[in-house]
């Protein structure tokens, strides 16, 4: 029926889940506030794709906020996971770092040069910075303070004791046996893929398999501080342990109720804290959807402490210009400090409000940048009159505010690609640009560049950081004398058209209109003549003007568009390079 698709078309996929989890969370926790979380390992630079495990539950997160609910969004810093590798794109590393792998990312140095006390609060304290310019506001949690200060020793000790049947549960997806020593060593380097790629990957993650058994708990040894650790024994009724550590043969045997320096692995650790937090709403990877992953497995052990599977829809990969997949195993990938230097909040967030979580997308850090605000500017005007659609209006709220209020903004969003090509070609000298910018519209002139901030500088940090030496606009500064002097009557008529009429279209429409205007007149038509009223050869009359006035200009085939830097160059200069 049309009222039925109407209905659907109105409610957005962040709406959706919110209905989803209001519901959930009035059946599983009447009267608390709503719980959502996200978790983020700060074991290397936070990258885009990891964002999407936060933006997605803050969404929800904020719709439910603007309903009149209460809800805590939670952010676990899994800070207490082991150092795995020294990622690429990390200034200040080399084979030394090598002796910290194994050790609690709070237990490892930070960088060279960092403020930081430990390579955790280095990594996360950019990412921080970043959520609160997007707007985000969660409770962050780290996991080496539960872990440390004894938070967790009940739900240790149960799992502890409910050991066989966590075990009974894993068993159910391992697809082969190892010897103890290999299982150790599988546990490690697949703890160490999941930890990287915010994924499922960790298969076999399952925990210390011996002579003694099954324990789904590890320690960090009391002498090398790592967890290349196996439980070698364990009373249940004294909670009386003992380990031994493969790296250097240390032994110790301590009461698990009073010791508080191991964890819980991956897979009982993710549903233990479903459980202990009261999650209802959590996303996950691709890869934990997949059968065995840590999502599905998480979901029949969460029962062992008392609690369900949260509602967790699977998130796609991001991608970057092209890049069908990000990894922070890579190293060097774009963080959303990189996205935010050229690119304001609100496109960003867009971005990942206007897809659904199982959709992918691409950041853009090329020429696409330009082309992605042009759209957003496009919505951002049908908006503003009324005509966009209910699903891109709900997408275009979630970007430029929360239930907090307003992102700041910029008061006067003149075009990016339009900002960009000034940047570029002033070299940033903010005399120029006001001159330029403020003879766009002479109708409406700029008076400050404060008005068109922080989009100014997010674009000249675009050109600055991202567009290529050779890619550059140089403006000429002699007039080129040979190219002129081989022109034929034509080509020096259009220019004379151009000059002619300088003075009388002085502003980015105007110059707009006379520069497409030139090759129609030449041929014979007015210069408001529609396309459908020309001949298609018009348009390679056009081609080949523009490209005469950029060798002319900028010694190239193309260059910023000619509106925008005809009026960089300025008329008295575009006329002695054109020959008048």
């Amino acid at each position: 029926m049309p009222i039925v698709a109407q209905s659907t078309e109105t409610t957005d996929w962040v709406s959706r889940f919110a209905d989803e989890v209001i519901e959930e969370s009035e059946r599983r926790a009447p009267g608390k506030p709503v719980v959502v979380a996200s978790g983020l390992s700060p074991s290397g630079p936070i990258h885009l794709g990891n964002l999407r495990e936060v933006m997605t539950p803050h969404l929800v997160a904020d719709e439910i906020r603007r309903r009149g609910h209460e809800v805590r969004h939670l952010i676990s810093w899994d800070d207490y996971d082991r150092y795995r590798k020294v990622p690429n794109g990390v200034e200040g590393t080399d084979a030394s770092w090598a002796e910290h792998i194994g050790k609690p990312l709070t237990s490892v140095p930070a960088p060279a040069g960092s403020a930081y006390p430990n390579w955790a609060e280095h990594f996360k304290a950019a990412m921080v910075a970043s959520l609160a310019e997007l707007g985000v506001e969660f409770d962050g949690i780290s996991q080496t303070a539960q872990y440390t200060s004894g938070v967790y020793r009940e739900q240790i000790l149960h799992a502890m004791k409910h050991r066989g049947d966590i075990d009974a549960i894993l068993e159910q997806y391992r697809t082969k046996k190892a010897p103890a020593k290999k299982q150790q060593q599988k546990a490690v380097d697949a703890a160490e893929l999941e930890a990287e790629e915010g994924s499922g990957a960790a298969e076999e993650d399952d925990g210390s398999s011996g002579s003694a058994g099954y324990f789904p708990y590890k320690p960090f040894c009391g002498a090398c501080g790592k967890d290349l650790t196996t439980v070698t024994a364990y009373d249940d009724d004294t909670t009386e342990l003992t380990y031994v550590c493969t790296e250097d043969g240390f032994t110790e045997t301590v009461l698990l109720s009073e010791f508080n320096r191991g964890k819980l692995v991956w897979k009982v650790d993710w549903p233990m804290r479903w459980a202990y937090e009261g999650v209802i709403f959590e996303p996950s990877g691709v890869d934990h959807s997949s059968p065995g992953s840590s999502f599905q497995v998480g979901g029949q052990i969460v029962g062992i402490f008392g609690g369900e599977r949260p509602i967790g829809p699977m998130y796609a990969f991001v991608g970057i210009s092209g890049m069908a997949k990000m990894s922070s195993s890579k190293g060097g990938v774009p963080t959303p400090a990189d996205a935010l230097q050229i690119m304001e909040p609100q496109l960003l967030r867009w971005l990942y409000a206007r897809r659904r979580p199982n959709q992918s997308f691409k950041i853009a850090f090329d020429q696409e940048i330009q082309r992605l605000y042009d759209e957003w500017d496009k919505l951002d005007g049908k908006v503003a009159d009324g005509s966009a659609l209910p699903a891109d209006v709900a997408a275009h709220s979630r970007a430029v505010r929360t239930a907090a209020g307003e992102l700041p903004h910029t008061s006067r969003p003149l075009p990016y690609r339009t900002l960009a090509s000034v940047a570029d070609i002033t070299a940033g000298a903010e005399d120029q640009t006001l001159r330029i910018l403020g003879e766009l519209d002479p109708a409406n002139p700029l008076s400050t560049l404060d008005e068109v901030r922080p989009r100014l500088d997010k674009a000249e940090a675009w050109i600055n950081t991202h567009v290529p030496a050779d890619q550059r606009t140089i403006v000429r500064d002699e007039p080129d004398i040979d190219l002129l002097k081989s022109l034929d009557e034509p080509a020096r008529q259009s220019l004379r058209l151009l000059t002619d009429g300088l003075a009388d279209h002085w502003s980015l429409d105007g110059l707009s209109h006379l520069v497409y205007g030139v090759p129609k007149v030449q041929a014979g038509f007015s210069a408001d003549a529609t396309a459908k009223e020309l001949p298609p050869e018009i348009k390679t009359a056009q081609r080949t003007f523009f490209a005469l006035l950029y060798h002319l200009l900028v010694s190239r085939d193309t260059g910023p568009r000619l509106p925008t830097l005809l009026l960089a160059v300025g008329q008295e200069r575009v006329r002695a390079l054109l020959g008048e």
